[in-house]
């Protein structure tokens, strides 16, 4: 099982408990950027990995790095829209079980465990294991339709689309001929193989401009002259503020516990691992990573990491109902966007506009969490709209705590409602590849 399905696993089982105690229905969303090798549908794995009941409905999103935070706010609108009173909106991403790609027509040899990507992540049950056209031999035999009828069916199909002269198109895409091969990470490569590896092929490269984020990232620290130093400055202090967090149980809260087994050796993860990995002497001393002239490091950027969080969300007319004590309020969330390469920028967009649906203006907000994809996206957003630095990620944030790409967005959130205290508002806003930014506002309860 996928690390990003195990820990979200684990912790849709503590959703489920409370939402449980509240509503026998719920609807899940959440966010997964890429889930390249975890096999159909992660979220409905995770849910029902769970023990959610099967008839529990589960969508998978992907807004890039603001997926999370989009979820959550799916799982609100069918609370305002009244048609759920109890939903699960959260993020979750494996990045260390990401495969390489091999293009399909590539010459394979030598041995190696190559995984053919459609069935492995599109045509299989990902609960029985069977392939899709297995299962649904299976409901053919139950239901006694018949190969003549099936045929019958077909070839009429095949018919009307022969003789139909308009199509209307709407709604999705597919290149299966262009699914790749994955070749498991930990697998050795030879041979001249082109292996693409999926991380940044499919979450950390501009699709527009072919530039890495990074690079992306850089261009915009230039741009508005946000110097290394700073840069660098920022990074330090979020690592200290991680570490002052869990030195003081400021984050203990928040997490969920769970059980990893490595080989014939079970421990429990049960905090942040990032935080602990940094050398303050080495951080200011460390080569550009994207740009040969560039500012941001390895240092000052976010790192590689699994992880997932989630919220319960529910109506005051539904605590009321089942007799819940919310921690706080959604008060507005919403999206913004930019040129896909200044993506870094789109925080500062997107936060006057959740707070002009709030009501609010930046004096009113009591803590920020902006997402640290890299040190340059919340030093901009501070910078650009007068935000002062003792506000914002008061515990770190994604450049010592880590990123997991799909998880962050409802990450943030869910440190924002356990950092702020009873009546204080707070603002979360995160960047994602495209040019896109999401962003809400709560209210401690």
């Amino acid at each position: 099982m996928a690390t990003s399905r195990l820990v979200c696993s684990n912790l849709t089982k503590q959703c489920f408990t409370i939402s449980s105690r509240a509503a026998s229905q719920f609807t899940v969303f959440f966010g997964c950027v890429v889930p390249s090798n975890c096999g159909q549908g992660p979220a409905r794995q995770a849910t029902l990995g769970a023990g959610c009941d099967p008839s529990t409905i589960v969508t998978t999103l992907n807004k890039l790095c603001a997926s999370g935070m989009k979820s959550i706010a799916c799982a609100a609108s069918l609370l305002q829209l009244g048609l759920q009173e109890v939903t699960v909106g959260g993020g979750m991403e494996s990045m260390s079980l990401v495969p390489y790609y091999l293009e399909r027509g590539e010459t394979t040899y030598g041995g190696m465990k190559l995984i053919d990507g459609i069935p492995r992540d599109g045509l299989t049950d990902a609960y029985s294991n069977q392939l899709m056209g297995a299962c649904a031999d299976n409901v053919a035999k139950r239901f006694n339709i018949t190969r003549e009828e099936q045929d019958k069916f077909a070839i009429e199909s095949y018919k009307r689309s022969a003789a139909a002269w308009e199509v209307t198109v709407g709604g999705g895409m597919e290149s299966m001929s262009l699914v790749p091969y994955y070749l498991e990470r930990g697998e050795t490569t030879y041979g001249g193989m082109k292996l693409i590896d999926g991380i940044p092929r499919d979450g950390l490269t501009d699709a527009y401009s072919n530039q890495l984020m990074g690079a992306c990232a850089d261009n915009v620290a230039k741009r508005f002259n946000i110097t290394r130093e700073e840069q660098d400055k920022f990074a330090i202090e979020s690592y200290k503020r991680s570490a002052a967090a869990w030195e003081s149980g400021a984050c203990k809260a928040e997490v969920v516990p769970i059980e990893v087994t490595k080989g014939k050796k079970t421990y429990i993860v049960d905090k942040d691992e990032e935080y602990t990995k940094v050398n303050f002497e080495k951080l200011p001393k460390l080569k550009p990573a994207f740009l040969k002239d560039g500012t941001i490091t390895a240092g000052n950027a976010s790192t590689l990491n699994d992880g997932a969080a989630a919220v319960v969300m529910t109506t005051v007319e539904g605590a009321k109902k089942y007799g819940v004590k919310p921690l706080a309020r959604l008060l507005s969330y919403g999206d913004a966007a930019t040129n896909p390469v200044d993506f870094a920028i789109a925080p500062s967009m997107v936060i006057p506009k959740v707070l002009k649906l709030a009501n609010l203006e930046i004096k009113d907000i009591d803590l920020w969490e902006i997402n640290e994809a890299f040190a340059v996206v919340p030093l901009h957003s501070m910078k650009t709209l007068g935000i002062d630095h003792s506000k914002v990620n008061i515990h770190g944030g994604g450049v010592s705590l880590g990123h997991p790409i799909g998880m962050s967005g409802a990450r943030i959130i869910v440190h924002l409602i356990h950092a702020l205290k009873p009546g204080q508002k707070g603002c979360a806003a995160i960047c994602n590849g495209g040019g896109g930014a999401g962003g809400m506002v709560i209210e401690k309860l």
